[in-house]
């Protein structure tokens, strides 16, 4: 083989190593539809940041590093899987714009409480609304970890997670059955409010099946539908399902407990079955829509509903 043979067959080699590279980086490119609408990301992320902890729980779920996380309201199940050196990017609701465009991530992460924060850091990096419909728990939080694992090429491990969650429902679903009406009583500040099937725990009634003791519930975005112990003893639930918000927020943890220690609340059918299940606070009031949270979440309604 002559040698300018040789040289040419070497330059086309390139030449179509090349275009096969540059082929492979265009067919990487994602088009992302979610909340807000779509967001092109380029090949698989590698530096993710994140403004909520429902998506580093499903994150983490996953397996995906993160390299940013919320400042505060860590859950506390959550407490051990965050990176030590991880940066700080501003509280749930209030981002540090100027920190997430100095990290330079490749993607960036908003759902419920930093939703807003979508319209300006669209324009710093790519970013994708996790935000979950609360009609829709269990289903929303599926879709997010299908989503994830299509934008970190983590398809099998989604799959997996998901049929682990549909199984754990179905569990739950069953032990359930029969087993009468429900409230989910959240406690703030020394006051009562009731959730119901609109609310960050709507799966009770909705996924688990379990009727709600009220028919008409207006939720709160923090305490719930107001009501009173006498009103609480009318109504009668079966069972009580109790979210401490002081607890969840790191404000005064037993409060629920105390407050629910009460001569009328203690005739009720769940008072005086021991119908009454505790649900970790952070899971249920600050991650609500974590893959994690929610199966803890999950075994606490199940443990309770078996005992």
């Amino acid at each position: 083989m002559s040698s300018l043979f040789r040289s040419t067959a070497i330059v086309a080699a390139l030449f179509a190593g090349v275009a096969s590279l540059a082929g492979a980086a265009i067919a990487q490119d994602k088009v992302i539809t979610h909340a807000q609408g779509e967001t092109t990301i380029s090949g698989v992320p590698a530096k993710v940041l994140t403004q909520d902890w429902a998506v580093f729980d499903n994150l983490d779920a996953l397996g995906v590093a993160v390299a940013g996380v919320p400042s505060s309201n860590a859950p506390s199940y959550l407490a051990d899987k965050i990176p030590a050196d991880a940066l700080q990017i501003g509280s749930l609701f209030e981002p540090d714009f100027e920190g997430i465009a100095a990290a330079e991530a490749d993607i960036y992460f908003v759902a419920a409480r930093s939703a807003a924060a979508f319209e300006t850091s669209k324009d710093i990096v790519p970013t994708v609304d996790l935000s979950v419909n609360n009609t829709a728990f269990i289903s929303g939080i599926e879709h997010n970890i299908t989503l994830l694992g299509e934008i970190f090429d983590l398809q099998d491990k989604a799959g997996e997670l998901n049929a682990a969650l549909d199984a754990k429902v179905a569990e739950v679903t069953a032990a359930a059955e029969g087993k009468g009406t429900a409230l989910v009583l959240v406690t703030n500040a020394g006051k009562l409010g009731v959730y119901g099937p609109d609310s960050r725990v709507a799966w009770v009634y909705n996924e688990i099946g379990m009727p709600s003791a009220l028919d008409s519930v207006k939720d709160g975005d923090h305490g719930g539908d107001a009501v009173s112990f006498e009103f609480l003893l009318e109504v009668n639930p079966d069972w009580v399902f109790v979210v401490d918000r002081d607890a969840g927020t790191g404000e005064n943890a037993g409060a629920a407990a105390a407050l629910l220690d009460n001569e009328l609340f203690n005739q009720t059918n769940a008072a005086q079955n021991g119908h009454i299940v505790y649900l970790d606070p952070q899971a249920s009031y600050i991650s609500m829509h974590g893959y994690q949270g929610v199966m803890l979440l999950l075994d606490q309604v199940l443990a309770g509903l078996n005992g």
